[in-house]
């Protein structure tokens, strides 16, 4: 019997997670059941919410150390048990880090490509892009002209974001962390300013970029950034709370704005989480691969070659070294 690549959580990550808290190792290939499917995996999306499924933290559910890591993938069933798929059927599904999985038909679903790379059903087509789109079509209540502005802009949830919010008429400013980042922000997602954290304060970038206050921000950090934004809410502005970067790789709860800035500016904040919101997920990806195809969505991918390399692709994107969506394409 043919042998399939797995990789393993090791040990809890202290602090940023390294490559040696993972180990690949090869396993006999797996024969689904009555319900199940086998599916051959071509990408491997990876995702600043897995830090927390490691650290046994995260709202899904854990990942206990010698246990395949976990991840979404996109792949081509190659065995079927289940009337509902087809072999060579595209499916996504919650298979975690592996070349091969057998799963539940129930977990899995059918992925179309709508003419683009299959990796973007990971991406802008996947779930940072329903995260997005249900942000700014059910939470933000975009007006015209107003001032949007969103940390981790270049990642695919903040630039897509960013994009749908430039799209219904808002002007786009985006936190970033580097020049190349600002660089395609600017250029290639056509925001309208950046912020370079590590080249201007904060504080003083946010008041340069959005002197008359900030109408909507999209907010993936949380922490420091996102008090230092509500320092500059404009009246009665909308902020959208969908993630906490700066406290993944922390064992401490990190302190939240003071109340009273939300106070003073009547501002509205959402928590947002991605599966209250499938509904949408049809009409997510109609709109934004016609987006992508008229060239009005940009869309980047940082891509790692093999499982091998999937652990060392994970710390670098939560050390903020990658650029981009982080992918692991695997055949």
């Amino acid at each position: 019997m043919a042998d399939i690549t797995q990789v393993i959580l090791e040990r809890r990550p202290n602090g940023v997670p390294q490559a040696s808290d993972f180990r690949l190792e090869s396993t006999p290939l797996p024969t689904p059941g009555e319900g199940q499917i086998l599916i051959k995996v071509h990408y491997l999306s990876l995702d600043p919410y897995l830090r927390g499924k490691i650290s046994g933290r995260h709202m899904s559910g854990g990942v206990e150390p010698g246990s395949v890591m976990a991840g979404e993938t996109v792949g081509e069933v190659v065995e079927s048990h289940s009337p509902e798929f087809a072999v060579g059927d595209t499916v996504h599904s919650f298979s975690g880090w592996c070349s091969h999985a057998a799963v539940d038909a129930s977990t899995a679903r059918k992925v179309q490509s709508h003419g683009l790379p299959l990796s973007l059903a990971l991406g802008a087509l996947g779930m940072p892009g329903l995260t997005a789109y249900a942000g700014i079509k059910r939470l933000a209540d975009i007006r015209a002209n107003d001032t949007f502005l969103v940390s981790a802009a270049s990642g695919p949830v903040g630039s897509v974001a960013a994009q749908i919010a430039r799209l219904a008429g808002a002007r786009t400013v985006g936190i970033v962390g580097s020049p190349q980042k600002s660089d395609w922000i600017l250029d290639e997602a056509r925001f309208d300013d950046a912020i370079n954290y590590r080249e201007e304060d904060l504080r003083d970038g946010i008041r340069r970029t959005c002197p008359d206050g900030v109408d909507v921000y999209f907010d993936a950090i949380g922490g420091d950034v996102l008090e230092a934004v509500c320092e500059q809410l404009a009246l009665q502005a909308r902020v959208i709370l969908c993630g906490l970067l700066a406290q993944y790789n922390s064992k401490e709860r990190l302190m939240g704005p003071p109340p009273g800035l939300i106070i003073r500016a009547r501002a509205h904040m959402h928590g947002l989480v991605v599966y209250d919101h499938e509904d949408l997920r049809a009409e997510m990806e109609a709109k934004n691969s016609a987006w992508i195809h008229s060239g009005d969505m940009a869309y980047n991918e940082d891509v790692a070659d093999g499982l091998e390399n999937a652990g060392e692709a994970f710390a670098r994107q939560m050390s903020g070294k990658n650029f981009g969506k982080s992918i692991v394409r695997i055949s």
